[in-house]
């Protein structure tokens, strides 16, 4: 009785706690403590779906189908209908699980327009956990949209100096991929007649709209990546966007890019997917290195660890088109772990730049002297995010190098360059803030890590070592979904595979001998 209206309820709540929230006549501390007993709910939900989430079965679980308006030109009424599968189970916990631990460490850094800001992130909370529920296509995309304009908001108010020019640039970008996606979405629909997505998984579209379709949607998703060479609204949205704005964007709101390329890229159009894999793999083993280079450059730490998700994304990435289940399985769980990694390095950039206000490296220096609990947390992190074995990074990276190695490598090698340009500049930035004198005299009298700071950065850290030491609980919900990803592409990938092979030499013929 309880699995049913499990996943309505995980939309319905924050999106109530959002209204709630803007109407309520309590004051900032009662706002605070109500958006959290929502979003709390919410993340308690999330833990009971990824608990109950059955390893054995295949197909969309905890489904709920409800008739919502019909189109002319379709053959069934487009639905209300959300499931979850090994693709999406992860990424939907981790949307619930992060929005808590946002909203206990906002009071740091959003001091004015409480209300408003806490309406903006529990509206985005229900588009996310709506974007990765979502089974209908037209409610994908209602979500899609729905998740977008709230960090517009976020950003344009709460952000830095340029925080305007950030938010624009921000939605001229993924406005730009989310009309491309709709005339795919269009197209498909019309055609297929349907928009249960299950049932255009199953189908055998034609190959010519698969390829027509792919284009279309893995350019947005490509964009919301982002994937060079459209990562360049990344940067700015991180460096303006308040803590919270910049944990949410690289925790969740990234993934839903490289969800919607297995979705969609691999499962429902899986010709366009083969057609377009071998540039696809180049993309992400530059971005790799590209993003590493460009965070090695920085001396602002909070742009050193944005370009970071560059090469992080890459390899998520590189497992999804490298067309074996082990390096998807390894990208779907990258995709968690870069959310739990990088957000806790955007809360630890936080907490520094609420007590002095700078974010340049040379503006720090020996913190691990006179900032001992902080000093512990940004090594534990960085290694993290560079893949030490026992963390949860390590899992990840292996699974896709290992997968990707099979048929491609030298851009297994390539994407090899980029762990080790990352262990440069994350341990760079270790020994430059925390080691070394102390050369500023602020840096002194560093106030402790708060309650608050440590019950968002705690519960990240035990994370990252449960995944790093345990990750079978996480690598069994996404196993099914992996392998019947893989065989879907199977037939295409032999299929391209003969096309390309170039044909056998034609044996001269053997005269037949004269009879006499």
């Amino acid at each position: 009785m309880f699995r049913e209206p499990l996943l309505p309820w995980m939309v319905f709540l924050p999106l109530a706690g959002a209204f709630t929230v803007l109407f309520s006549p309590l004051r900032e501390t009662g706002l605070r403590r109500l958006a959290l007993l929502f979003s709390g709910v919410t993340a308690v939900l999330g833990a009971v779906a990824f608990a109950a989430f059955s390893p054995e079965l295949s197909g969309f679980q905890f489904r709920f189908e409800q008739d919502w308006f019909t189109l002319p030109g379709l053959d069934a009424p487009l639905r209300l209908a959300l499931g979850l599968d090994g693709l999406s189970v992860l990424l939907l916990a981790l949307s619930a699980f992060l929005m808590p631990l946002i909203l206990v460490s906002a009071p740091g850094h959003i001091r004015h327009r409480v209300r408003e800001f806490l309406f903006w992130a529990l509206l985005m909370e229900a588009g996310m956990i709506g974007v990765f529920a979502a089974t209908d296509l037209v409610l994908f995309y209602f979500f899609w949209e729905l998740s977008l304009i709230p960090l517009y908001f976020l950003v344009g108010i709460w952000g830095g100096p340029n925080r305007i020019y950030a938010s624009l640039k921000f939605v001229l970008y993924t406005l730009a991929g989310s009309l491309v996606l709709l005339v795919g979405l269009i197209r498909v629909a019309l055609e297929a007649g349907t928009t249960d997505i299950g049932r255009l998984i199953e189908a055998d579209l034609d190959p010519g709209l698969q390829r027509f379709a792919f284009a279309c949607f893995a350019l947005g998703f490509l964009i919301k990546v982002p994937v060079l060479p459209f990562h360049t609204w990344l940067p700015d949205a991180h460096v303006q966007a308040p803590t919270g704005g910049s944990v949410v964007l690289a925790g969740v709101m990234l993934k839903m890019g490289t969800y919607g390329l297995m979705r969609f890229g691999l499962q429902a159009f899986p010709a366009g997917a083969v057609d377009w894999a071998p540039w696809l793999l180049l993309l992400g083993a530059a971005g790799i290195v590209y993003g590493s280079l460009l965070a090695w450059a920085q001396s602002d730490i909070k742009k050193l660890v944005a370009y970071s998700s560059v090469g992080h994304l890459g390899f998520v990435v590189l497992g999804t088109f490298a067309g074996n289940a082990t390096a998807l399985q390894g990208a779907v769980l990258q995709g968690v772990n870069h959310g739990i990694s990088t957000g806790a390095l955007f809360l630890l950039v936080g907490v520094l730049y609420d007590r002095r206000h700078t974010r340049a490296m040379d503006a720090f220096g020996g913190l691990a002297r006179t900032f001992p609990a902080f000093a512990f947390l940004l090594v534990l992190t960085s290694l993290a995010s560079v893949g030490l074995p026992g963390t949860n990074g390590f899992v990840g990276e292996f699974l896709i190098l290992m997968g990707t190695f099979e048929q491609h490598p030298w851009l297994a090698a390539l994407a090899g360059l980029g762990v080790v340009l990352g262990a440069v500049y994350m341990l760079g930035l270790c020994r430059e803030v925390l080691f070394g004198p102390v050369t500023h005299e602020a840096n002194r009298r560093l106030e402790p890590l708060r309650p608050r700071e440590w019950a968002a950065l705690a519960p990240l850290a035990a994370l990252m070592l449960w995944i790093g030491l345990y990750p079978s609980p996480f690598l069994e919900r996404t196993r099914f979904a992996c392998f019947e990803t893989a065989e879907r592409l199977a037939p295409w990938l032999e299929r391209a595979g003969e096309e390309a092979r170039p044909p056998a030499p034609a044996l001269p013929a053997t005269p037949e001998p004269e009879l006499r």
